[in-house]
């Protein structure tokens, strides 16, 4: 009777949450920004609407998600950009990239500070590198698709095995053993 006790003691234990986070990132790709929105569980978020505003609340435009839960934006104005996606039941995925790196794109200077006093064609990445913006767009797509497989596992791992996950895991342990420690106790007791 102990025992059946203790096994409907232990089919009651509540289970783990299957809790996930949002991942959101925007990274500078050729003439674009790309970014990307999903779960931590590796789940993409697709079709979803990506509203691009400034810093001070001007909508800039709007993007939405592919089939793998990529967006692409060209960018017009060398401000900062910030990137906002309502994935619903809670979920919002807000990231950010800086107007350094979209004046970057667009070789000009940002707006907020004055242009530096003198600038030449040889800072550009494309200078420098010896490359039109066309091949340097199919350069960075390339790039992209082969780095997107590991972005998503990256993210999938550290999900699986994060300090939150391991102490969980050690407290059902501790819990295991002073549940049958009482036992064992209680048993001693008894006799």
């Amino acid at each position: 009777m102990k025992r059946l006790a203790l096994a409907a003691a232990l089919m009651a234990l509540p289970l783990p949450a299957q809790a996930h986070k949002v991942i959101a990132a925007v990274f500078p790709s050729g003439s674009s920004i790309e970014g990307e929105i999903g779960f931590s569980s590796g789940e993409m978020a697709v079709g979803e609407e990506v509203i691009v505003t400034a810093p001070d609340g001007t909508e800039l435009g709007r993007a939405v998600t592919d089939a793998d839960g990529f967006f692409v934006f060209t960018p017009e104005q060398p401000v900062e950009h910030r990137f906002r996606a309502d994935l619903g039941a809670g979920h919002v995925a807000m990231t950010t990239l800086p107007a350094e790196d979209v004046a970057a794109i667009l070789g000009k200077p940002v707006i907020e500070t004055p242009p530096p006093a003198a600038t030449s064609d040889a800072t550009t990445p494309a200078a420098v590198a010896g490359l039109t913006a066309e091949e340097r767009d199919v350069i960075a797509e390339a790039v992209r698709d082969e780095i997107r497989p590991l972005r998503r596992e990256i993210a999938a791992y550290k999900e699986k095995n994060d300090l939150q996950t391991i102490l969980g895991g050690l407290g059902y342990i501790l819990g295991l053993f002073g549940l049958g420690f009482y036992i064992a106790a209680r048993r001693k007791m008894a006799v």
